[in-house]
């Protein structure tokens, strides 16, 4: 099983820049397809941003293309999410998720609050 710990939120202005990060534990990080998600207050968790085992692919909401971008360093069992040109309606909870089949973990998640 994979413990999963985000980090790296906060409050910024809009057009800053936030990288977060997720680190894995106990399990084998690079068997593991990740993503992260965000959920705003009274809203659904949403899809974000998804990156495949050997990093190869990713995939983005059309919201966050061309601004964010997923990476992950096997090495260090560490998922990436680099957040540019941050806008207000990106103000959230975003926590990262590891994929294995049919099995699925959360991080704790990571406040990003954007002010205009």
């Amino acid at each position: 099983q994979v413990q999963l710990v985000d980090s790296g939120g906060g409050l910024v202005q809009a057009g800053d820049s936030l990288r977060l990060s997720c680190a894995a534990s106990g399990g084998t990080f690079s068997s593991y397809a990740m993503g992260w998600f965000r959920q705003s207050p009274g809203k659904e968790r949403k899809f974000v941003a998804a990156i495949s085992k050997s990093a190869g692919n990713t995939v983005y909401a059309d919201s966050v293309k061309g601004r964010f971008t997923i990476s992950r360093d096997n090495a260090k069992n560490t998922v990436y999410l680099q957040m540019n040109s941050l806008k207000p309606e990106d103000t959230a909870v975003y926590s990262c998720n590891a994929v294995q089949g049919l099995r699925m973990y959360w991080g704790q998640g990571t406040q990003v609050t954007v002010s205009s």
